[in-house]
């Protein structure tokens, strides 16, 4: 589910900077998916896309591919304007994203 492999590269391998950058994705990623549930919840569809763009360039980093592609759904389904499956899409993302974090901490602590 998680390949590590794009930040190793862009680190140098140096475990530090990948603690690093792991543990700020870990720390922003949770206040942006609660700001998307409100949005999916209130049907603020633009808002939403704003949040899926700014959280998915971090997704790809992480190596979270299936995420970033639930993510590039939604923001596509917004760019349609084809809501009926966008509630759906952010739930499945959402799943993604806490079985993700997960793994990221064991990593971390792995590290």
């Amino acid at each position: 589910m998680i390949d590590l492999s794009f930040l190793k590269k862009i680190t140098g391998g140096d475990t530090l900077k990948i603690k690093k950058y792991i543990s700020m994705y870990l720390s922003t990623a949770p206040e942006i998916y609660e700001r998307m549930s409100k949005n999916v919840d209130q049907e603020n569809w633009s808002d939403l896309a704003l949040n899926v763009h700014f959280i998915k360039p971090q997704t790809g980093f992480m190596g979270i591919e299936s995420l970033k592609h639930l993510l590039v759904e939604i923001e596509q389904s917004i760019i349609e304007e084809k809501y009926e499956n966008t509630k759906s899409l952010y739930l499945k993302a959402y799943e993604v994203h806490i079985k993700s974090q997960a793994l990221l901490i064991n990593k971390v602590n792995e590290l």
